[in-house]
């Protein structure tokens, strides 16, 4: 190991008996097999080409974009030509909510049959702000995007201004249980976030919505959907419409 540092490893990984490294391109491949050998002189030495990679554009490949009926979602470098109007660009960054899980698609799928034009939406748990965008395109005319984790800020706000929608969507960072009654009353409120989470915050919700408000829920395992189902409706809920993805399943609800 001594030796493959000494002729310039940029790391070694032991695997069983075996040791993995890698060189520069330039690297002298002869001269490091000589070097190996003369360490140990038993060693079996063979040697690769890898070809070199971009990572910084490569990863770029697992990202797609996401057509869910009204809107797709779509990264930077695929928004090129498609329309803006139904379109949300959303950069992947560490923030959730790329469109890359199920949760953030079923919540899309739900939104133009609740969103009217003009509403008032806060958007619990925002992420990327990507719900948030999603709806001030369907016409929101004013949206909270609120979100606890602050590295989310950033992109969230980045996000925003690349879809041209800062006069709509207003990001604010702080715990949505303390701030959703101060930007109430609100006509809908979408929360994609985990089910235990959800219930602690329905009551919140119920308060945060005008008379004719709605919800959407999302976040929710498949298998958890009958025991949710009973919990609305014992707290007063009914279930317009759901949508189910893969093992989740998001629900638009409203009070009954």
């Amino acid at each position: 190991m001594a030796a493959l540092f000494e002729m310039g490893s940029m790391g070694v990984h032991e695997a069983g008996a075996e040791l993995v490294t890698h060189f520069d391109g330039d690297a002298n491949a002869a001269a490091i097999t000589a070097a190996v050998l003369e360490a140990d002189p038993d060693a079996d030495v063979s040697a690769t080409l890898i070809p070199a990679i971009d990572w910084a554009e490569e990863w770029k490949k697992g990202v797609r974009a996401h057509e869910l009926g009204a809107l797709a979602i779509v990264p930077p470098w695929l928004a090129e030509g498609r329309d803006p109007a139904r379109t949300v660009i959303i950069e992947p960054e560490m923030a959730f909510g790329t469109g890359e899980h199920e949760t953030t698609r079923g919540v899309v799928r739900l939104l133009p049959s609740i969103i009217r034009v003009g509403d008032r939406v806060a958007d619990l748990g925002a992420g990327s702000a990507v719900l948030a965008i999603a709806a001030a395109k369907l016409g929101a005319a004013q949206v909270t995007a609120i979100e606890l984790d602050h590295d989310a800020i950033a992109n969230a706000q980045e996000n925003v201004e690349r879809n041209g929608v800062q006069d709509v969507v207003t990001v604010i960072e702080g715990d949505a249980g303390v701030l959703l009654p101060l930007v109430a009353p609100v006509r809908v409120v979408l929360a994609n976030i985990i089910s235990s989470v959800l219930r602690e915050m329905l009551p919140a919700i119920a308060a945060a919505l005008t008379s004719d408000g709605e919800a959407v829920l999302s976040g929710i395992l498949l298998a958890e959907r009958a025991e949710m189902l009973e919990y609305l409706s014992g707290a007063g809920w009914v279930v317009v419409a759901e949508d189910q993805e893969g093992m989740w399943w998001s629900a638009r609800i409203a009070r009954r």
